[in-house]
């Protein structure tokens, strides 16, 4: 796990929709709270160029980061982003503060590694679907993994991964599957373009009949 992001916040009296409008507007800021970890919750306000350039970083979302708060540091993970439904400006953060010795439940991104030279694409006329991208996994902080690597390099046309078939770090497990096997979703899959296996049958068929057009009759070949 990479060093923590690191953002410094200025606590906050006033609550409201009041309050966060002019938070907002005058002072181009956005409200936000910490809560959970057996602790009082902390409202605070963060700077929006802050949060304009943190929710470019795909760590904001998935990893552990660090809130300082005067002389108090916090370790939380974010869990919910408000934002204007028209503008898609952030309104409010919410933030859940978290302890060492207690696991979380965040959802990591997949990366999907070796695409242009995976087997069943360049040698075998195949596509790649993907049918997620994130994952959301359980696990103590210490070993809460930046991302989940699937390496599509030897991956042969036809094959398809599913939850269980990912390698995952130890002591990390992945939420969805605690629910049984029906949850064992697929994950991405190499296949012929669509309308490629027909396409294939057809030609099958065609070069089938053009043998049998070219074999001769017993006659014809006593002649």
């Amino acid at each position: 796990m990479s060093e923590a992001l690191s953002f410094s916040v200025e606590k906050r009296t006033g609550l409201g929709k009041g309050h966060a409008r002019r938070l907002r507007r005058q002072d181009d800021k956005v409200p936000g709270v910490v809560y959970g970890g057996d602790q009082p919750t902390i409202y605070f306000s963060i700077d929006y160029r802050h949060v304009a350039k943190a929710i470019q970083a795909e760590a904001f979302y998935s990893q552990v980061l660090e809130l300082v708060i005067g002389r108090k540091k916090e370790r939380v993970v974010l869990r919910e982003l408000q934002r204007n439904p028209a503008s898609d400006k952030v309104l409010h953060i919410d933030f859940l503060r978290i302890r060492e010795d207690r696991a979380i439940n965040i959802s990591v991104p997949i990366h999907y590694l070796n695409e242009d030279k995976c087997h069943g694409v360049r040698l075998q006329s195949g596509v790649i679907s993907k049918n997620l991208t994130e994952i959301e996994v359980s696990c103590l902080p210490k070993n809460l993994p930046e991302f989940i690597p699937i390496d599509l390099e030897n991956v042969e046309l036809g094959t398809t991964i599913h939850l269980t078939d990912l390698e995952l770090p130890e002591g990390v497990s992945i939420v969805s599957l605690t629910h049984g096997d029906m949850h064992d979703v697929l994950v991405v899959s190499v296949h012929l373009p669509r309308g490629g296996a027909v396409e294939e049958e057809e030609e099958e068929e065609q070069e089938e009949d053009i043998v049998e057009e070219e074999e001769p009759t017993p006659d014809e070949d006593e002649s």
